[in-house]
């Protein structure tokens, strides 16, 4: 039932992120130009994302288990660390230059798009990178 419930939702996912217009890089990248023709589509995309994820969250830290009995596990980092900061600019960087972010990038790749198969990899590579790194300093 869990794989069934995570295949629908992210379904779902894609559709949305389909039918928002995020996997069109030019559209990102319509969105960062601040100084050319900018497009703020995509903020309204982002403001509805940002209002849904806060009333659900809103609604998650009052409940122990999921709607499907699992147990809810919600992050309690509450800092900034250099860390998440650099993790943060090196996402920037790579949403800015590309125009894909993971999500979208996904989507795109299961589309045929070259391009976003180009940043999937490269994204996969990144991982594997830092949990060889990770692990090496432990």
């Amino acid at each position: 039932m869990l794989n069934l419930n995570a295949f629908v939702v992210g379904l779902l996912f894609g559709l949305g992120l389909i039918i928002s217009g995020m996997t069109d890089p030019a559209k990102v990248i319509g969105f960062l130009d601040l100084a050319g023709a900018w497009d703020p589509s995509l903020a309204f995309v982002m403001a509805g994302a940002i209002l849904i994820g806060a009333i659900g969250f809103t609604i998650a830290k009052k409940r122990q288990f999921s709607l499907l009995g699992a147990p809810m596990r919600l992050s309690s980092a509450t800092k900034l660390d250099t860390r998440l900061l650099l993790g943060s600019l090196v996402f920037g960087i790579g949403w800015g230059l590309s125009g894909f972010c993971p999500g979208p990038a996904v989507v795109s790749a299961a589309a045929g798009q070259p391009k976003a198969w180009l940043f999937v990899i490269s994204m996969v590579s990144g991982m594997a990178l830092y949990t060889i790194l990770e692990r090496r300093g432990k």
